[in-house]
């Protein structure tokens, strides 16, 4: 490739032609500070803070949208640069509300952090705040337009990396502000509360919506027996709070935190995969080899995606696998088969789930087979940012705990559980059980790496008994329509299908990257996130789902079989078209 050499404060650096003077600028260890700029999004130079100085050039330039040119000469920081980025900042501040202490972004905010670098005590400008309502209509995500600092960061992940369009911007000049489309309300707007918005907000502007207080409020109640799970990816997340490096598996200190917030009895999520991978994989099965149902079989496993579906794509809802997600089969099974087995009033009982995921707060109450145990099976789900601040605040040491293991009933799980996390994975915990159900031989190696990695749709073949099973994987919601769309031109010229079977997840990376997940995610960090996933899978020693000793005995004692009349009633829901704008 081309390359171009330039100085920046005097240091000489030779970069690929294309490359942007803020990227230039880290190849040098300078560091230009930037408000609007994320790295998933295309640089559109909102905030005006990286603004740098160019040899021979009378303007400044924006360093996050301008890329270098041979022979440059760049100023990055003087005595002019430092006073106008300061009253840029200013500038946003004297807009911003002083709250900081009752803010969900306090100690991590990126507003915050550069007040404080660039040493700012004071607002040379009057106060102009516009006291804007906050919008908690989902019960997901919170939009509170009097903290926006009009970035746009959030319209361009709603609008670019997840082709939702819930979130735009309305009014001009003073008046401009983010509102959701059309000006209703979140819940009524195309949103699908994947949560990506609060992911990338840099202040407080977006965030969850927190159910914290009715776990405290159940702990508290000894009436109550409080269980929990966590979900694949929020192992390999949550010590990013505590000061580890993304991607550290962590889970026992979860378990042994979670202990000592008080829950009497801790799952996890991956057995949850587990099980839905004996259903899904059985229910590929009588699709792809028996022609009972329609093809491509279509992962459910995310609620964002399930929402996106019936709003935007309802002609699939007959592809799309009946199989609950895995935190609400463990949810139902605590209140059915765990009550059962311990003698509990699943009335008495409080299921928390612990997912990396700001969507899986609607799903709960999603449709009347989330009740499908007569109470509702997932009773709060908190996102490993709301149990991060839990864990702090009850003085527990995190890093220091010893390791702990969860309670076996519906905590043990195979690696083809814990993969479900990334991108990609879903699809080859499946594959790892299909192979066994349709050619009743294992795998001797189990490992699909074509469906791994960060590609926004991958797709390969797999050979099964004589059988080509074509796959496609697909995550952030962009990349979703294109998956669609072919099979819709194979469905309209009568073709077979472009894909047998398909796995899509909302989030950018998969659930390692769910908006529920520690805040500054990149690609760098999802990838760490997801090699944390794939040790634990490397390492399990059972690796395919329908080896679990558990899910064997789950089934001989209460559930019968996969797919059988008691696994629909307490495994499987439904899908119903809806209107994107209610009436």
């Amino acid at each position: 490739m081309e390359t171009v050499k330039l100085e920046i404060n005097g240091i000489p650096v030779e970069v690929d032609k294309g490359t942007t003077i803020l990227n230039a600028a880290h190849k040098v260890q300078v560091k230009i500070p930037t408000l609007c700029y994320h790295p998933d999004l295309p640089a559109w130079a909102a905030c005006g803070i990286c603004v740098v100085k160019v040899a021979g050039s009378p303007k400044m330039i924006r360093a996050c949208a301008t890329p270098v040119e041979n022979g440059m000469k760049i100023v990055t920081h003087d005595p002019e640069i430092y006073q106008i980025r300061k009253t840029v900042i200013e500038l946003i501040l004297s807009t911003h509300p002083n709250d900081c202490l009752q803010c969900p972004r306090n100690g991590n905010c990126e507003l915050q952090k550069l007040a404080g670098e660039f040493g700012i005590r004071e607002v040379e400008f009057e106060k102009r705040l516009r006291n804007l309502p906050a919008d908690d209509s989902t019960k997901s995500i919170i939009l509170n337009p009097e903290k926006c600092i009009l970035c746009g960061r959030c319209a361009i992940v709603c609008q670019q990396m997840q082709n939702v369009w819930a979130l735009e911007f309305l009014g001009r000049g003073e008046n401009t502000r983010i509102a959701p489309t059309a000006d209703v309300e979140l819940n009524d707007s195309p949103c699908i509360k994947c949560g990506q918005c609060s992911a990338h907000c840099p202040v407080g502007a977006i965030y969850e919506h927190s159910d914290a207080k009715q776990v405290y409020k159940a702990l508290e109640n000894p009436e109550m027996h409080c269980v929990v799970q966590i979900a694949p990816a929020v192992r390999v997340a949550i010590g990013e709070d505590f000061g580890y490096e993304p991607g550290e598996l962590l889970t026992g200190k979860t378990y042994a935190a979670l202990r000592r917030l008080g829950f009497k009895g801790v799952f996890d999520t991956n057995f949850g995969a587990d099980l839905t991978i004996m259903e899904e994989g059985t229910e590929f099965v009588e699709r792809f080899v028996k022609g009972h149902g329609d093809i491509p079989l279509i992962t459910s496993c995310c609620p964002a995606w399930t929402d996106y579906m019936e709003k935007y794509a309802p002609d699939f809802i007959k592809n799309f696998s009946t199989a609950k997600s895995p935190h609400e089969m463990v949810g139902t099974m605590s209140k059915t088969y765990y009550a059962k087995k311990l003698g509990l009033d699943p009335a008495k009982i409080f299921m928390v789930s612990i997912m990396p995921c700001t969507a899986k707060k609607y799903e709960i109450t999603r449709t009347d087979e989330m009740y499908a145990s007569g109470y509702q099976d997932v009773d709060v789900s908190l996102t490993t940012r709301e149990l991060t601040r839990m864990i702090k605040s009850a003085g527990i040491d995190f890093p220091n705990l010893p390791d702990e293991e969860a309670d076996s009933i519906l905590g043990e799980y195979t690696g083809a559980g814990t993969i479900f996390g990334a991108t990609g994975g879903v699809m080859e915990a499946a594959l790892r059980t299909a192979y066994f159900l349709v050619s009743g031989e294992e795998l001797k190696d189990v490992n699909f790496t074509a469906v791994r990695g960060l590609d926004g749709v991958k797709e390969a073949a797999v050979t099964i008994a004589g059988k080509e099973i074509r796959i496609a994987v697909a995550h952030w919601m962009s990349n979703i329509e294109t998956v669609l769309n072919r099979i819709r031109a194979n469905r309209e010229k009568g073709e077979e299908p472009a894909y047998h079977f398909i796995e899509v997840m909302a989030c950018r990376g998969g659930c390692v990257g769910g908006g529920g997940q520690p805040y500054g995610a990149t690609d760098e960090i999802r990838r760490k996130r997801a090699a944390g996933i794939y040790k634990d899978d490397a390492q399990s020693k059972l690796r395919c789902s329908h080896h679990n000793p558990h899910i064997k005995k789950l089934y001989d004692e209460f559930l019968d079989k996969p797919l059988s009349h008691t696994a629909h009633k307490y495994l499987h829901t439904t899908y119903t078209e809806r209107k994107i704008y209610k009436k």
